[in-house]
């Protein structure tokens, strides 16, 4: 069987109340956690809360668990302990056994539930600017997610809502023509000159915003000029955001792309079906949405603007259109949005009016993913050191030439060797610094510390890694996953026992959607290692107990380059 211990500890505890007491009560309840008291590997605290709702004392609530308790085998003692912990030590031959076909599964463990379409929105850079920092969390966050959606056996669809249309556009498209620059061949780096340019002239240049304006009105008119600039202009950014995301190692292509420009064809229709549902109304000239519970700081309804008073659309309505194509023509199970937290209320609207609107089901799932931002040292937003938006390559590029500088010296090692090692561990840090992270929490970027081969970092992880794949090539024969396991030493039991919490700590990160929860374990499991190794030599030992210890060596390589990989991370096969 395969599985969580903790949980299948939980669901025995669960049936053990349920036939004890007749009352209901679910896995959390029964707060099952691995134990940290010497001989005892998990503890059970089901009894107090249950004793407030009997009204008996807890102790006697958790004998009583206890003698319904049914462990068959599992168990080589169970105990109550306190004012009512149930403390249990599970059989060596049980866990040998368990430890096998935990090895022996393709996933690990890790048990899939009923599989859904999963529509996930992620990175979403602005068309015509380099990427900046803030780029970064949505990026990884949206990448890691995709990849435990996908582990877990869900259809996942990936979607980049570019920013692709509005005035930014009209701006920059007007800026080129009034200057000349139309024609001549022009890089992502000019197009950053070129935006600081044009909106200079919007705020300053009088006539200029209204030209730029009569632009966005040709744009979407379809003017041939127009669209034909327009579209050089996406050209450029896509080859610029693809060489990022080469970099970064993410999973978007351009057949995810779904910009802002594709809805435009629907907006109208939008504001119309809300108009004719009875949910828009004209409002100081603008359409809007009213929704019960949603004020502004004075109080006052907050709107969604469907449509403008002069006409046009903005992002409220482009929103709009966007979820309910994903709710209704892609037909997403759960609609995943990884926007930043500052846009948590926008999102809490978008998704009431498009319940409100019977665009999505009771059934369907709708979850903004927000997350804090990345700061410099000096506890502000990371940006340059004059003070500009720090741009995306120019941090992964330093991240690669960092981490270039560690193994530089390795003579060991071939060119290419050390070039994959680079971009591995310099990318590697990047990434987990921000996945380690609670993403809900702002964290302070710091290369030396995101480097260190020590603490919970992505090279330690690595280097763990790097460290079993060292001991399998000196090893003669190493038997297969799933071979017999024998323990002989705490070390070994240890080491089982965090193997086995693999499963677990995917599902937690699944269920709260927070890559750290993996990346925590996955530390913690690493550690442990370290700990098995110190203590139970494996090449230098013999027999049966030598085979067992590669055995969990092999287990133990092969989680953590599962978990590495589900945050988007890669393991270089030398460190």
């Amino acid at each position: 069987m395969t599985g969580d211990i903790g949980d299948d500890l939980g669901q025995r505890v669960v049936a053990a109340v349920s036939a004890a007491f007749n009352v209901a009560c679910t896995v959390e309840q029964a707060v099952v956690r691995p134990s940290q008291r010497e001989g005892v590997d998990y503890q059970v605290n089901a009894a107090m809360a249950l004793a407030k709702t009997l009204r008996r004392r807890s102790r006697e609530v958790a004998d009583e668990i206890v003698a319904h308790l049914d462990l068959g085998d599992m168990a080589q003692s169970v105990e109550v302990a306190g004012p009512g912990f149930i403390n249990i030590t599970l059989s060596d031959t049980w866990l040998q056994e368990r430890a096998a076909a935990l090895a022996a599964d393709p996933r690990l463990g890790y048990q899939p539930g009923a599989p859904r379409r999963v529509i996930i929105d992620y990175s979403s850079p602005n068309m015509a600017k380099e990427m900046h920092v803030g780029h970064l969390r949505s990026t990884i966050i949206g990448d890691a997610l995709v990849r435990f959606m996908e582990f877990a056996g869900h259809e996942v669809i990936r979607q980049n809502h570019l920013g692709d249309w509005g005035t930014p556009f009209g701006m920059l498209v007007e800026h080129l023509v009034d200057e000349g620059l139309d024609e001549q061949h022009f890089s992502i780096s000019d197009l950053n000159v070129f935006y600081k340019q044009a909106r200079e002239k919007f705020d300053n240049v009088e006539g200029f915003a209204d030209r730029a304006r009569a632009r966005v009105v040709a744009l979407q008119a379809g003017d041939p000029d127009t669209l034909a600039l327009w579209e050089r202009l996406l050209t450029e950014s896509k080859h610029h955001i693809e060489a990022v995301y080469d970099l970064l190692g993410v999973k978007l292509t351009p057949d995810d792309y779904k910009g802002e420009s594709s809805y435009q064809p629907w907006l109208n229709d939008v504001a119309d079906e809300l108009t004719r549902r009875g949910l828009a109304q004209v409002s100081e000239g603008a359409l809007c949405v009213f929704l019960d519970g949603f004020t502004g700081r004075e109080g006052n309804p907050l709107p969604l603007i469907v449509r403008k008073r002069d006409g046009g659309f903005g992002y409220d309505a482009t929103d709009l259109a966007t979820i309910r194509y994903r709710a209704q023509d892609l037909k997403g199970d759960h609609l995943i949005y990884v926007v930043g937290s500052p846009q948590a209320q926008h999102f809490a609207l978008i998704f009431a009016a498009a319940r409100k609107a019977e665009w999505i089901s009771a059934e369907t799932a709708t979850t903004h993913v927000g997350f804090g931002s990345v700061l410099g040292e000096d506890g502000r937003i990371l940006r340059t050191r004059a003070g500009a938006s720090l741009k995306l390559t120019d941090l992964l590029n330093e991240g690669v030439e960092r981490a270039a500088a560690i193994v530089a010296d390795r003579t060991d090692l071939t060119e290419a060797e050390r070039g994959e090692i680079a971009r591995a561990v310099g990318i590697g840090a990047i990434k987990y610094a921000d996945l380690s992270t609670d993403r809900v929490k702002d964290y302070q970027f710091d290369w030396d510390r995101m480097l260190a081969m020590d603490g919970n970092t992505a090279v330690y992880l690595q280097y763990a890694l790097a460290r079993i794949r060292s001991i399998m090539r000196r090893a003669d024969q190493v038997p297969a996953l799933g071979a017999a396991v024998v323990l002989t030493e705490q070390a070994e039991r240890d080491l089982v026992l965090a193997l086995s919490r693999f499963p677990g700590a995917v599902q937690a990160a699944l269920n709260h959607l927070q890559p750290h929860r993996l990346a925590t374990y996955l530390f913690e499991l690493a550690t442990q290692f370290s700990s098995f190794y110190e203590n139970c030599p494996v090449l230098k030992s013999e027999g049966q107990v030598r085979k067992s210890r590669l055995v969990l060596a092999a287990h133990t390589a092969a989680v953590l380059e599962r978990g590495l990989d589900l945050l988007g991370i890669e393991a270089p096969q030398r460190l």
